[in-house]
């Protein structure tokens, strides 16, 4: 994992909040991914290391070695395989991209991590386990005899260390029509630290349905979790920054593990995650096989999982609402965000049924908000998003807004305003607003509403009935 530049990772919050029910396989359907395999790529990265310097370091022997050891496995195990090649301050680098030749190559589900170390030794858990995690996995996956429903694709980066070079490299790279194809990038950067954690991304809302999903596994392996903002270190940040949905795992770096951590997860608290982070000591002896085993397991889950994911139901009719679940009839399903907006309190009635979602009225300085990804149609002539919404206030001025709701569109990493409302809107019934989508076409964002309070008095925004058209 590259270096943060500011201090600490950030933990954002504990998962498992406001998860909708996940479309994953049952636990039992899961594979076993063989630690014990993913042991023996390890030692061969640590053999090339100990043969070329003491590391793998982007433009010196050991990298290049790295990359073909990774390439000869999946070209012996049926991948159509490339090794593509680039520039970079310290020499030539290569990125090694598996693709297994079955499934709809219009809907392409990637895996990756970063196959290169820093100068200062061999990177065995940074990032030799997340490299050998990734590509055990696609070994497995190409000797059970799946038939998958997409196409799958493995990428393993360089120069990752020097700012993600590699995987930048090979997003830009891709014609605009091959990057649409990708419907979801998974990143394992660090899967094995000593004294670990258990980390889900969430810095993408695109990607919030595979992030759920990890959840979901790990909790019905009895391991909780927290989620996670690496603040753009690893090399999902590459495919987030073209809209693509990601998520991914991560057990930590030089940040310390709190005490409320080592009760939920073990190990030592007041000690990092990984003392050796990006020193000579990250040697084959710097693992936590238990880690690495779990999560080695969660990502074999990922793949088989949306492998068969389909993606194929073609353009919606026009006009047909591409939201789930838009009158919050069936509670918080299909919507993330904050807990409690969507309810059926009776003290704000809903626009229709008994559902809505009922942001503020709280009468103290807070912030709300809930969120659907959409994706809208490449085709369509236009897009629009449409809600009913009633507000109600206890605010008395007639200039001055106190209280406020965004509707904004979240596309990658971006939150884009469309509309603001506040105290100053009051209504005494509901009033359909629509808003214009259409710069989204061929995109998969978010649809979000943001609502802010005061510590004075009230505004209740409440909204139901939301539609995403396309036509």
């Amino acid at each position: 994992m590259r270096r943060s530049l500011v201090p600490g990772l950030g933990v954002v919050l504990v998962a498992g909040a406001l998860l909708a029910p996940s479309n994953i396989a049952a636990a039992a359907d899961s594979p076993d991914i063989s630690v014990t395999a993913v042991r023996a790529h390890l030692d061969q990265l640590q053999s090339i290391a100990n043969s070329n310097g003491g590391n793998r370091y982007t433009g010196r022997p050991g990298y290049k070695a790295s990359a073909d050891y990774v390439k000869a496995k999946l070209d012996a195990a049926g991948y159509t395989t490339t090794l593509q090649s680039f520039s970079t301050s310290a020499g030539t680098s290569y990125n090694v991209i598996a693709e297994w030749p079955h499934g709809d190559a219009n809907h392409v589900v990637m895996a990756g991590s970063h196959l290169d170390s820093v100068s200062a030794g061999p990177g065995i858990n940074d990032n030799g386990s997340g490299s050998a995690g990734v590509l055990e996995t696609a070994l497995a996956y190409a000797a059970s005899g799946q038939s998958p429903k997409n196409r799958l694709r493995f990428g393993f980066w360089g120069s990752e260390e020097l700012g993600l070079l590699g995987s930048k490299y090979y997003v830009n790279n891709l014609p605009a029509a091959e990057r649409d194809k990708i419907e979801l990038y998974l990143n394992f950067d660090m899967i094995a630290s000593p004294n670990p954690g258990y980390f889900v991304y969430d810095d993408n809302p695109a990607g919030n349905g595979a992030r759920d999903d990890l959840v979901a596994y790990f909790t019905s392996k009895n391991v909780q979790t927290e989620f996670i903002d690496v603040q753009g270190r690893s090399d999902h940040a590459a495919f987030r920054s073209l809209g693509i949905p990601t998520a991914g795992t991560f057990s930590g770096a030089e940040d310390t593990k709190t005490s409320a951590q080592a009760a939920k997860w073990g190990g030592t608290a007041g000690k990092a995650f990984d003392a050796c982070y990006h020193r000579s000591c990250d040697t084959i002896t710097n693992l936590d096989l238990t880690s690495l085993d779990r999560q080695i397991d969660a990502i074999g889950h990922m793949i088989w999982t949306y492998a068969q994911k389909d993606y194929s139901g073609g353009t919606p009719p026009t006009g047909a609402n591409l939201l789930k679940n838009p009158g919050f009839e069936s509670g918080a399903v299909d919507w993330t965000g904050t807990s409690g907006p969507i309810t059926n309190d009776s003290g704000r009635p809903a626009r229709t049924g008994t559902w809505k979602a009922w942001l503020q009225g709280n009468g103290r300085s807070t912030t709300e908000n809930i969120g659907q990804p959409v994706a809208i149609p490449a085709a369509a002539a236009a897009a629009a998003l449409s809600l009913w919404i009633r507000i109600d206030t206890a605010e008395t001025t007639s200039s001055t807004a106190y209280d406020t709701l965004k509707v904004q569109v979240v596309d990658g990493f971006t939150a884009t305003t469309l509309a603001r409302y506040s105290n100053l809107n009051k209504t005494t019934s509901y009033v359909q607003k629509t808003l214009d989508l259409s710069q989204y076409k061929g995109r998969t964002v978010t649809v979000q509403f943001l609502g802010q309070e005061d510590s004075s008095l009230q505004t209740s925004f409440v909204i139901d009935d939301v539609a995403v058209t396309a036509g």
